[in-house]
């Protein structure tokens, strides 16, 4: 799928590429509104009608994936759901054989995430894949999430990449025509984000199943 004689550097998503989205899938429809409902004296069905609404009115900002900010609107301590269902939070597939062949290559590899850094520093402590990345970039260090095009010039000025010669691979179509819009040429969707959910459909882009695919032949 990717002739890797043109790439240079390769960015990659975190939640829904790298890791299953199965774990923030969870979180946030299923351990958040639970707890919400105790805290609150609600029966669960109310709890989710409560917050759903309030979680799509910020989805593709920089709120939307930000643990403080969730955590005043709600009065409850995300970082403290996090931890409750951590036992959830799992590499995909073939990840550490893709991110072992990226370091053979010696190609640049960059994690860009829109997690938040305390969210962003459990998964990896749970991990332990961020010892394979030459950097990792929230985009709370930049003040824009990776749905704006400002997204990636900032990431140039901070981690310089040809865009010519960058692979993005990434779980969300709005980040990925953002990218795209910017200059990124090489774009891989990931087709099936949350390893209990439903494929996504991305019309735009080439899709992986998985990281294998990304392989080229031994």
């Amino acid at each position: 799928m990717v002739d890797w004689d043109l790439i240079d550097t390769v960015l990659l998503d975190m939640d829904g590429t790298l890791l299953d989205l199965y774990f923030d899938s969870y979180l946030w429809k299923e351990h958040l509104p639970r707890r919400y409902a105790e805290r609150n004296a609600l029966d669960i069905e109310t709890a989710k009608r409560a917050i759903a609404p309030r979680i799509r009115a910020r989805e593709g900002t920089l709120q939307w994936y930000c643990l403080d900010h969730w955590t005043a609107e709600l009065d409850i301590d995300i970082s403290a759901l996090e931890r409750e269902v951590a036992h959830l939070i799992a590499v995909r597939p073939h990840v550490t054989d893709f991110l072992q062949f990226l370091r053979r290559r010696e190609i640049e590899v960059v994690l860009t995430t829109n997690a938040h850094r305390r969210s962003l520093s459990h998964k990896l402590d749970r991990t332990g894949i961020g010892a394979f990345f030459d950097h990792i970039v929230s985009s709370h260090d930049f003040g824009v999430p990776k749905e704006q095009s400002a997204f990636w010039g900032r990431l140039c000025s901070a981690v310089p990449y040809a865009p010519e010669r960058t692979l993005l691979v990434d779980d969300n179509p709005s980040v990925l025509r953002s990218a795209r819009d910017f200059g990124i040429r090489h774009l891989l969707a990931v087709r099936m984000p949350d390893s209990r959910g439903q494929p996504r459909a991305h019309d735009d882009f080439a899709t992986v199943d998985s990281f294998l695919d990304l392989l080229p032949p031994a």
